[in-house]
């Protein structure tokens, strides 16, 4: 097969990945249930994960890391976190459902969104300076679009927030692992991202990086293996957000995720999947035929096409019937194909990883 859809799920992982879940299999079980070997192991892991993701994404300190089941399970922490019913919140025009449900489901949420051109990053900048004031509670903000791979400018956004007193919340699902990504740089309240994507850990995995001073609202309360006697979830990271037996075989893929892209280094991992989606772009627009949405930078490992002659969906089963794997459709964001002008077809979205080749590439164009 040739895989085209990391930006769903990387399927080839780093063999180290397997290895840890294997391992954790056999050898370990939950952290503060047990003073046994067992449980021990566990919990070292689990400081293991959490200093790992801390050094690499540039939180303060391990126990802001919160280890969630994905990023939307992040996400909605966040969200209920700091948003209520009547509050007035600015998102951007390219956010994921795992945004706007949430707050569908808070209910009376006002919300600002902020359009503009795709690839355009100087108007969503100058869009957020307009919406965001005083009367704002909170932006939630996408990094990087997962439809288009446009990456929008996070650091000028940080800055408003930081001039305007608002909580930041940022959706880094397609970042984190590929561009850098700083909790302490932006200043935001929280991070949200998954473990099975750039981190190249197991489904079922994510983090959620909490900013200094945060008192999170937890979704679910139960057991943390502390502070037993007392009723209330304990007040303190992390234990406040992980009611429940922790997903230990997940952690320790996760780990070992966040090592091989420390080893390889991001900005090799970016380059070689913006090559490849380069050759995919160009290959496209010569053969004609196809609406690409391609960054004028170059730098994306995402590229969303329209096929002009057929269906998105039949494009994607017929590659499918010939062993290439692409996604068609919303993408789960119908948000961001209203912006853009695709919501009535959808596109077909070719994601890359740093095991895709220009090989595989180029024999896709070939089939197409």
């Amino acid at each position: 097969m040739i895989y085209f859809d990391s930006a769903a799920t990387t399927l080839q992982k780093p063999a180290s990945v397997p290895a840890a879940v294997a391992e954790a299999i056999r050898t370990m079980t939950t952290p503060g249930r047990g003073d046994h070997p067992a449980a021990r192991m566990a919990a070292e892991l689990m400081l293991r994960c959490r200093t790992e993701a801390a050094e690499f994404f540039d939180v303060p300190q391990p126990d802001n890391v919160i280890l969630t089941s994905n990023a939307t399970h992040g996400l909605n922490i966040a969200i209920r976190s700091l948003v209520a019913p009547g509050d007035t919140v600015v998102i951007s025009g390219y956010e994921h459902n795992a945004v706007t449900r949430p707050l569908h489901g808070i209910g009376g949420v006002s919300s600002r969104i902020v359009n503009g051109r795709l690839f355009d990053r100087e108007q969503m900048a100058e869009g957020f300076r307009k919406a965001v004031d005083g009367g704002v509670k909170a932006v939630i903000c996408v990094h990087t679009s997962n439809v288009f791979g446009y990456t929008l400018p996070m650091d000028e956004i940080a800055d408003i927030c930081r001039r305007q007193g608002v909580p930041l919340i940022v959706d880094a699902s397609q970042s984190a692992g590929i561009q850098p990504v700083s909790l302490r740089r932006w200043g935001a309240a929280y991070v949200a991202m998954p473990g099975h994507k750039g981190l190249y850990g197991p489904q079922g995995t994510g983090l959620l990086l909490c900013g200094e001073g945060q008192t999170a609202a937890p979704l679910i309360s139960g057991g943390t293996g502390s502070l037993s006697r007392q009723q209330e979830m304990p007040d303190v990271l992390p234990d406040r957000l992980e009611a429940g037996t922790q997903n230990i075989h997940g952690a320790a893929g996760l780990a070992e995720g966040i090592r091989f892209v420390h080893g390889m280094g991001m900005e090799n991992i970016a380059r070689r999947e913006a090559e490849i989606i380069r050759i995919l772009a160009e290959g496209l627009k010569r053969k004609g035929g196809y609406q690409v949405f391609d960054d004028p930078a170059g730098n994306s490992s995402v590229l969303s096409v329209v096929p002009l002659q057929t269906p998105p969906e039949t494009l994607a089963e017929r590659l499918a019937e010939q062993g290439v794997a692409v996604r068609a459709g919303l993408h789960c964001a119908p948000l961001a194909h209203i912006t853009a002008g695709t919501a009535d077809t959808g596109t077909v979205r070719f994601s890359a990883s740093v095991f895709n080749t220009p090989e595989e590439a180029e024999a896709v164009l070939e089939l197409l």
